[in-house]
C-alpha cells in the first residue's frame, strides 16, 4: 500500500510539473486572405515576468498548427526554458514561401508581416531579433531556415530538424510544383526558393544556426550537403547527425536540443 501511495504521489507531481497555458487564436490574414489558426504556448511564469523570448515552431507537410502540440509534445518546453512558443498553421504543403503561382499561399508574408507583429502586440514578448528564434521539422525545417536567411533583421536564431533544405532533388514530391510549377519549366524559381542556394546571403555574425538529421532519413544527404556548403563559406553553425528516420520519435528528441540551443543563445544576448 505504501509503495502504491508513493507511486500516486509521483504521478501527481509529474502531472503538475508543467503549468503552461495553451491559447489557440485565429489570426486574420490580409495577404492570403483568410484566418490562420495559431497555438500560442505561454509559460507558467507568464504573469510574473516582464517579457519573454519567442520561438516560432513550424510543422511539416500535411500537418497543421496542432502537430507540435499533440504529436510533438513540445508545449512543456515553454516552462522548461521560460519562452513563448508560437505554432502557426503553415498549410498542407506551403513550404513557407510566397508562391509565385498561388496567391492564396503567401506564408512568408503572413509570418513576417502579420503574425510576428500580432504576437508582439498581444503578448509580453521581447520584441527584438535577439530574442526571436525559428525552427521546424521537414517542410517546416526548410521554412525556418528560408525565413531566417531572408529576414536576418527579424531572427537571430534558426534551426531545422530533418529539413528539406534542398528541394531541387525532389521535383515530383510533396506538391511543391503546385507552388513553383514543374521544375523542368521553372528551374530558376526552384533554385530561388531552396535554402541551400540562399546561404551565401547570410551576413557575418548575423544568424546562429542549428540543424540535424537522422542517418536513415531521406533528407540526410541534402542536410550533409548544406553542412559542407556552410563549412566552405566559413559560416558558423551546429550540425548534428543521430540515429533515426523521418519520424516523430526523432523530432520529439531533436526539438529538446533546439530549445536548449536557443535558450543558451537568449541568455548570452541578455547577459551582454
Amino acid at each position: 500500500m505504501k509503495r502504491f501511495f508513493l507511486f500516486i504521489v509521483a504521478l501527481a507531481i509529474s502531472a503538475s510539473a508543467y503549468a503552461y497555458q495553451v491559447q489557440t487564436v485565429e489570426v486574420a490574414s490580409k495577404v492570403m486572405p483568410k484566418g490562420v489558426m495559431v497555438n500560442v504556448i505561454l509559460p507558467d511564469s507568464y504573469e510574473k515576468v516582464e517579457a519573454f523570448p519567442v520561438v516560432y515552431l513550424l510543422h511539416g507537410y500535411a500537418d497543421n498548427h496542432d502537430a507540435w502540440l499533440n504529436k510533438g509534445k513540445a508545449a512543456e518546453l515553454a516552462d522548461q526554458h521560460d519562452v513563448i512558443i508560437v505554432m502557426p498553421d503553415g498549410g498542407f504543403n506551403s513550404w513557407y514561401f510566397d508562391s509565385p503561382l498561388n496567391k492564396s499561399s503567401m506564408r512568408e508574408s503572413f509570418i513576417i508581416e502579420e503574425l510576428i507583429p500580432y504576437i508582439d502586440k498581444r503578448y509580453k514578448t521581447i520584441a527584438d531579433r535577439s530574442a526571436r528564434a525559428i525552427t521546424g521539422l521537414s517542410m517546416g525545417g526548410h521554412g525556418a531556415l528560408y525565413l531566417a536567411i531572408r529576414h536576418q533583421d527579424i531572427f537571430a536564431f534558426a534551426g531545422s530538424m530533418s529539413g528539406g533544405v534542398d528541394i531541387t532533388p525532389f521535383p515530383n514530391n510533396w506538391e511543391i510544383s503546385s507552388h513553383l510549377g514543374p521544375q523542368e519549366e521553372n528551374p530558376e524559381l526552384w533554385a530561388q526558393h531552396t535554402v541551400i542556394n540562399l546561404v551565401d546571403q547570410i551576413k557575418p555574425e548575423s544568424l546562429s544556426l542549428v540543424f540535424d538529421c537522422g542517418v536513415d532519413d531521406f533528407f540526410y544527404e541534402v542536410n550533409c550537403n548544406l553542412h559542407e556548403k556552410l563549412l566552405s563559406l566559413k559560416i558558423p553553425h551546429d550540425f548534428c547527425v543521430r540515429p533515426g528516420a523521418h519520424t516523430w520519435e526523432y523530432w520529439r528528441n531533436s526539438v529538446k536540443y533546439h530549445f536548449l540551443y536557443f535558450s543558451l543563445g537568449f541568455q548570452s544576448v541578455t547577459n551582454k
